[in-house]
Protein backbone atom coordinates (compact mmCIF):
# COMPACT_ATOMS: atom_id res chain seq x y z
CA UNK A 1 0.00 0.00 0.00
CA UNK A 2 1.16 3.55 -0.72
CA UNK A 3 0.02 6.49 1.34
CA UNK A 4 0.49 10.14 2.18
CA UNK A 5 -0.42 11.83 5.45
CA UNK A 6 -2.71 14.58 6.65
CA UNK A 7 -3.48 16.17 9.99
CA UNK A 8 -7.24 15.89 9.58
CA UNK A 9 -8.66 13.67 12.36
CA UNK A 10 -10.83 10.84 11.03
CA UNK A 11 -14.48 10.56 12.02
CA UNK A 12 -16.72 7.50 12.16
CA UNK A 13 -17.94 5.82 8.97
CA UNK A 14 -21.45 4.49 9.55
CA UNK A 15 -23.35 5.06 6.31
CA UNK A 16 -21.84 4.29 2.91
CA UNK A 17 -23.17 5.02 -0.56
CA UNK A 18 -22.31 3.30 -3.84
CA UNK A 19 -22.30 5.37 -7.04
CA UNK A 20 -22.29 3.53 -10.37
CA UNK A 21 -22.08 5.75 -13.48
CA UNK A 22 -23.68 3.91 -16.39
CA UNK A 23 -24.01 4.52 -20.11
CA UNK A 24 -25.76 1.80 -22.12
CA UNK A 25 -24.82 -0.95 -19.68
CA UNK A 26 -28.02 -3.04 -19.62
CA UNK A 27 -26.02 -6.18 -20.49
CA UNK A 28 -23.73 -5.91 -17.48
CA UNK A 29 -25.82 -4.11 -14.89
CA UNK A 30 -27.89 -7.11 -13.80
CA UNK A 31 -24.73 -9.01 -12.84
CA UNK A 32 -23.18 -5.95 -11.20
CA UNK A 33 -26.18 -5.21 -8.98
CA UNK A 34 -26.74 -8.87 -8.13
CA UNK A 35 -23.13 -9.04 -6.87
CA UNK A 36 -23.30 -5.87 -4.76
CA UNK A 37 -23.15 -6.63 -1.00
CA UNK A 38 -26.41 -4.86 -0.14
CA UNK A 39 -25.86 -4.86 3.63
CA UNK A 40 -22.75 -2.75 3.15
CA UNK A 41 -24.51 0.21 1.54
CA UNK A 42 -27.14 2.59 2.86
CA UNK A 43 -27.70 3.97 -0.65
CA UNK A 44 -27.03 2.47 -4.10
CA UNK A 45 -27.22 4.91 -6.97
CA UNK A 46 -26.99 4.13 -10.68
CA UNK A 47 -26.45 7.32 -12.66
CA UNK A 48 -27.94 6.89 -16.12
CA UNK A 49 -25.67 9.06 -18.24
CA UNK A 50 -27.88 9.42 -21.31
CA UNK A 51 -28.37 5.74 -22.12
CA UNK A 52 -30.45 4.71 -25.11
CA UNK A 53 -30.99 1.16 -23.86
CA UNK A 54 -32.72 -0.29 -20.78
CA UNK A 55 -30.00 0.68 -18.28
CA UNK A 56 -32.40 2.63 -16.04
CA UNK A 57 -35.07 -0.09 -16.18
CA UNK A 58 -32.58 -2.80 -15.20
CA UNK A 59 -31.25 -0.68 -12.34
CA UNK A 60 -34.72 -0.05 -10.90
CA UNK A 61 -35.66 -3.70 -11.25
CA UNK A 62 -32.62 -4.60 -9.16
CA UNK A 63 -33.57 -2.11 -6.44
CA UNK A 64 -31.10 0.69 -7.19
CA UNK A 65 -31.95 4.37 -7.04
CA UNK A 66 -31.68 5.80 -10.56
CA UNK A 67 -30.32 9.30 -11.07
CA UNK A 68 -30.64 10.81 -14.54
CA UNK A 69 -27.79 12.84 -16.02
CA UNK A 70 -28.58 13.10 -19.73
CA UNK A 71 -25.54 15.23 -20.56
CA UNK A 72 -22.83 12.68 -21.15
CA UNK A 73 -19.52 12.72 -19.32
CA UNK A 74 -18.08 10.46 -16.63
CA UNK A 75 -17.39 13.37 -14.31
CA UNK A 76 -20.90 14.75 -14.80
CA UNK A 77 -22.36 11.36 -13.90
CA UNK A 78 -20.28 11.18 -10.72
CA UNK A 79 -21.27 14.72 -9.75
CA UNK A 80 -24.95 13.91 -10.34
CA UNK A 81 -24.60 10.90 -8.05
CA UNK A 82 -22.97 13.02 -5.36
CA UNK A 83 -25.78 15.58 -5.60
CA UNK A 84 -28.30 12.80 -4.86
CA UNK A 85 -26.56 11.52 -1.71
CA UNK A 86 -28.60 11.34 1.46
CA UNK A 87 -27.50 13.70 4.27
CA UNK A 88 -26.19 10.97 6.58
CA UNK A 89 -23.75 9.33 4.14
CA UNK A 90 -20.18 9.33 5.51
CA UNK A 91 -18.27 7.65 2.67
CA UNK A 92 -18.74 6.94 -1.02
CA UNK A 93 -17.61 4.05 -3.21
CA UNK A 94 -17.37 4.58 -6.98
CA UNK A 95 -17.59 1.55 -9.26
CA UNK A 96 -18.02 0.99 -12.99
CA UNK A 97 -21.17 -0.58 -14.42
CA UNK A 98 -19.47 -2.93 -16.88
CA UNK A 99 -18.86 -5.88 -14.47
CA UNK A 100 -15.09 -5.45 -14.60
CA UNK A 101 -14.91 -4.62 -10.88
CA UNK A 102 -15.78 -7.19 -8.20
CA UNK A 103 -18.39 -5.51 -5.95
CA UNK A 104 -17.61 -7.68 -2.92
CA UNK A 105 -14.13 -6.14 -2.83
CA UNK A 106 -15.65 -2.82 -1.75
CA UNK A 107 -15.06 -4.01 1.81
CA UNK A 108 -11.33 -4.08 1.01
CA UNK A 109 -11.47 -0.47 -0.16
CA UNK A 110 -13.39 0.71 2.87
CA UNK A 111 -11.25 -0.96 5.52
CA UNK A 112 -8.45 1.69 5.59
CA UNK A 113 -11.10 4.42 5.89
CA UNK A 114 -12.94 2.65 8.68
CA UNK A 115 -9.66 2.06 10.53
CA UNK A 116 -8.69 5.72 10.27
CA UNK A 117 -5.71 5.03 8.00
CA UNK A 118 -6.92 6.88 4.91
CA UNK A 119 -9.39 9.35 3.48
CA UNK A 120 -9.08 8.09 -0.11
CA UNK A 121 -8.52 4.48 -1.19
CA UNK A 122 -7.76 3.57 -4.81
CA UNK A 123 -8.31 0.03 -6.05
CA UNK A 124 -5.15 -0.85 -7.97
CA UNK A 125 -5.82 -3.26 -10.84
CA UNK A 126 -2.24 -3.66 -12.01
CA UNK A 127 -1.38 -6.87 -10.17
CA UNK A 128 -4.68 -8.78 -10.32
CA UNK A 129 -6.18 -7.97 -13.71
CA UNK A 130 -7.62 -10.94 -15.58
CA UNK A 131 -5.76 -11.69 -18.84
CA UNK A 132 -7.18 -9.43 -21.54
CA UNK A 133 -9.06 -7.19 -19.11
CA UNK A 134 -6.59 -4.33 -19.62
CA UNK A 135 -5.52 -3.77 -23.21
CA UNK A 136 -1.89 -2.88 -23.95
CA UNK A 137 -2.77 0.75 -24.65
CA UNK A 138 -4.61 0.98 -21.30
CA UNK A 139 -1.59 -0.39 -19.45
CA UNK A 140 0.79 1.92 -21.30
CA UNK A 141 -1.43 4.96 -20.80
CA UNK A 142 -1.86 4.17 -17.12
CA UNK A 143 1.91 3.82 -16.71
CA UNK A 144 2.47 7.18 -18.38
CA UNK A 145 -0.11 8.95 -16.23
CA UNK A 146 1.16 7.66 -12.89
CA UNK A 147 4.74 8.46 -13.91
CA UNK A 148 3.70 12.04 -14.71
CA UNK A 149 1.96 12.38 -11.34
CA UNK A 150 5.07 11.10 -9.58
CA UNK A 151 7.26 13.54 -11.53
CA UNK A 152 5.07 16.58 -10.88
CA UNK A 153 3.73 15.80 -7.41
CA UNK A 154 6.13 13.30 -5.87
CA UNK A 155 3.51 10.65 -5.10
CA UNK A 156 3.81 7.10 -6.42
CA UNK A 157 0.40 5.87 -7.55
CA UNK A 158 0.25 2.62 -9.50
CA UNK A 159 -3.20 3.05 -11.05
CA UNK A 160 -6.04 5.42 -11.91
CA UNK A 161 -8.55 2.67 -11.25
CA UNK A 162 -12.23 3.72 -11.17
CA UNK A 163 -13.04 1.43 -8.22
CA UNK A 164 -12.35 3.69 -5.22
CA UNK A 165 -13.66 4.81 -1.84
CA UNK A 166 -13.47 8.22 -0.21
CA UNK A 167 -14.83 10.04 2.81
CA UNK A 168 -17.67 12.40 1.93
CA UNK A 169 -16.03 15.24 3.84
CA UNK A 170 -12.88 14.74 1.76
CA UNK A 171 -14.89 14.89 -1.45
CA UNK A 172 -16.28 18.23 -0.37
CA UNK A 173 -12.77 19.42 0.42
CA UNK A 174 -11.52 18.49 -3.06
CA UNK A 175 -14.25 20.45 -4.90
CA UNK A 176 -14.08 18.21 -7.97
CA UNK A 177 -15.46 19.69 -11.15
CA UNK A 178 -14.07 17.85 -14.20
CA UNK A 179 -17.05 16.83 -16.39
CA UNK A 180 -15.56 13.89 -18.24
CA UNK A 181 -12.36 11.85 -18.63
CA UNK A 182 -10.27 13.89 -16.17
CA UNK A 183 -12.41 13.09 -13.10
CA UNK A 184 -10.28 10.27 -11.65
CA UNK A 185 -7.01 12.09 -12.26
CA UNK A 186 -8.42 15.28 -10.75
CA UNK A 187 -9.42 13.39 -7.61
CA UNK A 188 -6.02 11.77 -7.18
CA UNK A 189 -4.03 14.92 -7.85
CA UNK A 190 -6.17 17.13 -5.62
CA UNK A 191 -5.93 14.52 -2.86
CA UNK A 192 -2.15 15.02 -2.92
CA UNK A 193 -2.47 18.80 -3.03
CA UNK A 194 -4.90 18.82 -0.10
CA UNK A 195 -2.75 16.49 2.00
CA UNK A 196 -5.27 13.67 2.23
CA UNK A 197 -4.06 10.28 3.38
CA UNK A 198 -4.19 8.14 0.26
CA UNK A 199 -3.89 4.36 0.18
CA UNK A 200 -3.88 1.91 -2.71
CA UNK A 201 -5.12 -1.64 -2.22
CA UNK A 202 -5.00 -4.43 -4.81
CA UNK A 203 -8.32 -5.35 -6.45
CA UNK A 204 -9.40 -7.83 -9.09
CA UNK A 205 -10.26 -6.68 -12.59
CA UNK A 206 -12.30 -8.77 -15.03
CA UNK A 207 -13.00 -8.57 -18.74
CA UNK A 208 -15.83 -6.11 -19.11
CA UNK A 209 -19.21 -7.02 -20.56
CA UNK A 210 -19.78 -5.06 -23.76
CA UNK A 211 -17.58 -2.52 -25.52
CA UNK A 212 -15.85 0.26 -23.59
CA UNK A 213 -16.93 3.77 -24.61
CA UNK A 214 -13.40 5.02 -23.99
CA UNK A 215 -10.75 2.30 -24.41
CA UNK A 216 -12.85 0.35 -26.90
CA UNK A 217 -12.00 2.75 -29.74
CA UNK A 218 -8.78 4.46 -30.80
CA UNK A 219 -10.48 7.87 -30.86
CA UNK A 220 -11.88 7.40 -27.37
CA UNK A 221 -8.53 6.24 -26.03
CA UNK A 222 -6.65 9.21 -27.48
CA UNK A 223 -9.24 11.75 -26.31
CA UNK A 224 -9.31 10.33 -22.80
CA UNK A 225 -5.53 10.11 -22.57
CA UNK A 226 -4.98 13.69 -23.67
CA UNK A 227 -7.61 15.00 -21.27
CA UNK A 228 -6.13 13.07 -18.34
CA UNK A 229 -2.61 14.31 -19.07
CA UNK A 230 -3.83 17.89 -19.47
CA UNK A 231 -5.73 17.67 -16.18
CA UNK A 232 -2.58 16.63 -14.34
CA UNK A 233 -0.49 19.42 -15.90
CA UNK A 234 -3.21 22.06 -15.52
CA UNK A 235 -3.64 21.41 -11.80
CA UNK A 236 0.13 21.71 -11.36
CA UNK A 237 0.19 25.04 -13.20
CA UNK A 238 -2.66 26.29 -11.02
CA UNK A 239 -0.58 25.50 -7.95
Amino acid sequence: MTETRTSTPPGPVARIALIIPALNEEQALTQVLDEVPRALFAQILVVDNGSCDATATVARARGAQVVSEPQRGYGRACLAGLAALEPGVDAVVFMDADASDVPAEATRLLEPIRCGQAELVIGSRTGQAEPGALAWHQRWGNWLVVKLIRLLYGFAYTDLGPFRAIRRSSLEQLSLCDPDFGWTAEMQVKAIQCGLRVVEVPVSYRRRIGLSKISGTLTGTVRAGLKILWTIVRLRLMG
